[in-house]
């Protein structure tokens, strides 16, 4: 039963959505309690949507009885709800990807299966995104419902560490509750645990001006455990140095590389010039000496370095003329019809208005990257 309250739309008075279709998509993990009261919730809150929209339940891999809600809750609510089954448990990131490649909508949503996300937020994101003519309007939960020192306090950190590093300011890079423009997020393919850098990969593709944020509910679990802890702040450490080295090297990991070569190449250079000169002018003994042994690994390190750049050159050539590969398997889906209009849960109107809808390309998208 949904025991949350409902809020209003936070809409303008007057305000009239731009004309689009939504997707919204939902990685599951172990959510079997939270199914029902998120679809049902969904549904409250686009009741009085103007335009179509779907939501697309990605399972990742589920061992409880979370997939089994998924197909049984679909079936009940009709064409516009549909599931993605993973084979096995890829991690939030792989499945949000899984969900992406499965939406057909110009404007998503994504949000958290658990229901500390609210979709009630949903309308005025997408009305911000569409009307302000943004490519990301991020949902910063401002009044956040969990542990001071446990999620709280190491988000902060990592919140400030992400913003600096990247140079996209966000106060809350965590939320999952984040509205894109499609034709952009489609443009950026997301692996390893990288769901947290959405707005930072973005800004690879657009700029940050057109990356904005808002505040959101947040409401405490009611159903199920995080699937997160403390543990995580080390994972993000680490994202983040790749996320630093892709946002300023992709192009040119030679750059990178050899700029650490030449600092120690110069390095082990000036020591064993240093003791080369005590050995001619002044006759000492260097043999057992550390500082030799410190420069002659100075230079080898210089060299290993200075090869791996070239190395990383060639594979960034790979990288960025070859098709990106899936980080992910899904069972095979059942089609959805080839007619463009189905599938889709359209507002009360005239049919003769839906059919005229169907065949009208949908609005609002801006198309190719910037």
């Amino acid at each position: 039963m949904n025991v949350l309250p409902i809020p209003d739309t936070g809409l303008p008075e007057g305000a009239v959505m731009p004309e689009h279709r939504l997707s919204i998509v939902i990685p599951m993990y172990n959510e079997a309690d939270n199914v029902e009261p998120l679809l049902a919730r969904i549904h409250q809150a686009m009741e009085g949507y103007s335009q179509p929209w779907e939501v697309v339940l990605v399972d990742d891999g589920s061992t409880d009885a979370t997939p089994n809600e998924i197909r049984r809750l679909a079936a009940a609510y009709g064409p516009h709800v549909h599931g993605v089954e993973l084979v096995r448990n890829y991690k939030q990131t792989a499945a949000m990807q899984a969900g992406l490649d499965a939406a057909r909508g110009d404007v998503i949503a994504t949000l958290d299966g658990d229901l500390q996300n609210d979709p009630f937020d949903i309308p005025r994101m997408v009305y911000r995104l569409l009307t302000e003519d943004l490519d990301l309007v991020a949902g910063w939960r401002k009044d956040r419902q969990e542990g001071f020192w446990m999620r709280r306090l190491p988000s902060r950190i990592a919140n400030r560490l992400i913003a600096r590093v990247t140079g996209v300011r966000l106060n809350d890079y965590g939320c999952s509750l984040k509205v894109f423009r499609g034709s952009v997020i489609r443009s950026v393919k997301l692996y390893g645990e990288m769901h947290r850098f959405i707005p930072a990969w973005l800004a690879t593709v657009t700029t940050p001006r057109r990356i904005a944020e808002e505040v959101v509910t947040h409401h405490a679990r009611i159903h199920g455990q995080s699937k997160y802890g403390i543990s995580r702040t080390f994972r993000v450490v680490l994202d983040l140095v790749f996320m630093f080295f892709f946002m300023r090297y992709r192009t040119r990991p030679g750059h990178f590389f050899g700029g650490i070569g030449i600092v120690l190449g110069a390095l082990g250079t000036l020591i064993l010039a240093y003791l080369f000169s005590l050995k001619v002018f002044l006759g000492q003994d260097i043999g057992t000496r550390p500082m030799l042994f410190t420069g002659f690994f100075l230079v080898i390190a210089a060299l290993q370095m200075v090869t791996s750049g070239v190395i990383a050159e060639m594979l960034s050539r790979v990288y960025l003329e070859a098709n990106g590969a899936l980080a992910y398997v899904a069972r095979p889906r059942p089609g959805l019809s080839a007619n463009e209009g189905d599938g889709w849960h359209w507002p009360s109107a005239p049919e003769a208005v839906r059919k005229s809808a169907r065949s009208t390309p949908a609005q609002g998208q801006r198309g190719g990257k910037r």
